[in-house]
């Protein structure tokens, strides 16, 4: 099974990089793909949204922090939007 979850970079500040890994990886362990960056001193965020909804779409499970960020930036509005479609 697929998590995405935080990644720490950083040895001082705490920065993390959230990224699409294996639920038996460690948390500084071989991700699959890097989709995004969390700065949470700096309060910034930087997600690669295409690659975020794939994950999502092939039943990645967010963490509970990916979440709330992932909320906050609309992804889920958009996954939504994207399950609406009629082929």
């Amino acid at each position: 099974m697929v998590k995405l979850r935080l990644k720490r970079c950083g040895r001082k500040q705490a920065v993390y990089r959230i990224v699409a890994i294996d639920v038996r990886s460690r948390r500084e362990g071989r991700d699959l793909r890097k989709v995004g960056f969390y700065d949470p001193i700096n309060n910034q965020t930087h997600l690669n949204v295409p690659a975020i909804l794939y994950f999502l779409d092939k039943g990645a499970q967010p963490t509970g922090t990916v979440y709330d960020i992932s909320k906050k930036a609309g992804v889920f509005t958009q996954l939504s939007l994207n399950q609406t479609k009629f082929y």
